[in-house]
């Protein structure tokens, strides 16, 4: 079981899809990448590959010419959620399951609390909320040890995300913020 996780932000569409790639080439399965960003069309296409694993927990709207592609489409189990007081969310990978619990419990705190049960402090939860709130996209990648932790953090250092930080369940601590 995967207890550690980096957690970045990303300013742009483009920009999360090249730390997607970045990540993936850097050997990290897809299946442990998550992104969370504002649905800001309300209504979005996801492309799938045909060799997607999971395409059954794609959501498909109606198109509207703004379809989440690239490296994005790829991931694990892409879904729409909508939290009180947050709005409407699109989210893939293992961030889906976590924050589907918070937003069908309709939990106080919104992103800030789904994103404290998965061990980030609250503080910068509540970072990556605002954050998120203005657009930006939430990535997070999941490792099995303290060398995937700081391959990750290079990568996405390299690639220009900001706010990169790490969690170890049980025993949290941030790091750098940049």
């Amino acid at each position: 079981m995967k207890h550690k996780s980096v957690y970045a932000i990303a300013t742009s569409e483009s920009q999360a899809s090249r730390i997607v790639d970045y990540l993936e080439t850097a050997g990290f399965s897809t299946n442990d990448i998550s992104a969370l960003f504002p649905d800001q069309a309300s209504s979005h296409q996801f492309s799938h590959e045909n060799h997607s694993k999971a395409p059954e927990g794609a959501v498909t709207g109606v198109a509207t010419g703004g379809a989440i592609g690239g490296a994005l489409g790829l991931l694990v189990g892409i879904g729409a959620l909508a939290i009180p007081g947050v709005g409407p969310l699109i989210a893939a990978g293992p961030l889906l399951a976590a924050l589907s619990g918070a937003a069908a419990g309709a939990t106080v705190g919104g992103i800030a609390g789904g994103l404290i049960g998965l061990g980030i402090p609250e503080i910068e939860a509540k970072r990556y909320e605002n954050r998120i709130s203005e657009g930006n996209i939430l990535i997070s990648v999941h490792a099995e040890n303290g060398d995937e932790v700081s391959r990750a953090k290079k990568v996405l250092h390299e690639a220009g995300a900001e706010d990169i930080s790490s969690t170890s369940m049980g025993e949290i601590h941030a790091s750098h913020h940049g």
